[in-house]
């Protein structure tokens, strides 16, 4: 399907579970910035819920133009396909999405609709390659996972870091993260869901790795690598076990520009030794509870998907990712950093993805792609004049 007929559906943009905590939040800041002449909508289950943050959102946002409402239900699969017909461009925050997740990614593929969401699952993101990317190649469909903190500064940092690098030679690049925020229900909800399933993600990449084609001629790795003292960033390095560096390396799998032969490692920077042992304890011990039915849903019960911080809370939050590129002798230290991480980031990093796929000028591609494949110098920009920093620290 060509994206000329396409465009002719009723709506640029649907954001579904605009009326979740994260969601409303990504809804206000389209209300906020949305371009004249942007057809949008919002979607869920509750078309009274849908219609009260409608009227909210319309003091927010400049001139009298009309926000639509869909009505869509992770339960019924025919409401979804709806949903994705009458959209280009189709933002999802309904997750876990291993769990609720794929019916919309089949619309999406099956209809050309291009899919964005905020998952942190790995297994998730396995299984819809292997079930979908062959449909949405067919229809031009996009279907771009993690578009949130959830790995958007992580591959477009190590993106922007490459590119301040020699072309043709071995790169390597690694990733310092540091944070002081609280993290959304929902990625607590999707990491606990993830650590109870270790058999079935490792299942979904096997199945994955069967599915996908062999990068010839070039070597792209993440090895995880142990915990040590990292003098170029003054802190300790902890591995991170996150989805962040499977996504930047399908990036460097995708992109010539990564050189011939590249490694990426992830890591959380601490700059105390005893917060960085509470820090190892403490997933340790969630990990362990995760296996026990009982401690997992009490630990669900703690804090639940849609629940967030006040927003003096998330003023304060800000998070800081250091990466350290080197390759031909050249070394660069590059940053991006921005405030709060788990709401109010995300929740424009979100946004500014689907008006991004909405609106710019992108280079040709389909199927399952990364950030750095399908919007790249793009969104970066976008996320600069959004305020988030992509800077050069130093050169050496």
């Amino acid at each position: 399907m060509s994206r000329l007929k396409r465009a002719d559906r009723p709506y640029d943009i649907v954001l579904f579970g605009a009326t979740g905590f994260v969601g409303t939040l990504t809804a206000e800041y389209l209300a906020a910035h949305a371009p004249e002449g942007l057809r949008w909508a919002v979607a869920g289950r509750s078309e009274e819920k849908l219609r009260r943050l409608c009227e909210r959102l319309r003091e927010r946002q400049p001139g009298d133009a009309e926000i639509g409402v869909l009505v869509a239900d992770v339960a019924d699969p025919a409401s979804l396909r709806r949903l994705a017909e009458h959209a280009r461009v189709v933002a999802t925050t309904v997750g876990p999405y291993v769990t609720y997740g794929e019916e919309l990614v089949a619309a999406c593929a099956d209809t050309g609709a291009d899919y964005l969401d905020l998952t942190g699952e790995p297994e998730f993101v396995d299984l819809m390659y292997v079930r979908h990317d062959a449909r949405a190649r067919e229809t031009g469909a996009r279907l771009v996972h993690a578009c949130g903190f959830d790995s958007v500064p992580h591959d477009l940092g190590v993106y922007f870091t490459v590119r301040q690098l020699p072309e043709g030679v071995p790169l390597t690049v690694d990733g310092f993260v540091r944070a002081d925020a609280a993290f959304s229900g929902g990625t607590f909800a999707s990491a606990l869901n993830q650590f109870a399933r270790g058999r079935q993600m490792i299942a979904a990449a096997r199945d994955r790795r069967r599915h996908e084609p062999r990068l010839v001629g070039r070597r792209a790795v993440t090895p995880t690598g142990g915990p040590r003292y990292a003098p170029e960033v003054g802190a300790w390095a902890l591995p991170l076990p996150t989805i962040d560096p499977q996504i930047v390396r399908r990036s460097a799998k995708a992109l010539e520009r990564y050189g011939p032969d590249f490694r990426y490692r992830h890591y959380a920077a601490v700059r105390r030794l005893p917060v960085a042992v509470g820090g190892v304890a403490a997933v340790g011990a969630l990990f362990a509870a995760a296996q026990v039915p009982p401690a997992r849903r009490w630990l669900s019960d703690r804090v639940k998907p849609g629940d967030g911080p006040s927003a003096e809370k998330r003023a304060r939050s800000w998070f800081s990712v250091r990466f350290v590129g080197e390759g031909a002798g050249r070394r660069v230290y590059t940053e991006v950093a921005g405030g709060d991480p788990g709401y109010d980031e995300t929740a424009k990093i979100f946004a500014e993805a689907a008006l991004c796929l909405a609106s710019d000028d992108l280079p040709p591609a389909s199927g399952q792609v990364t950030t750095a494949v399908a919007m790249g110098d793009a969104l970066t920009e976008r996320l600069r004049a959004a305020g988030i920093t992509f800077r050069v620290a130093a050169r050496r």
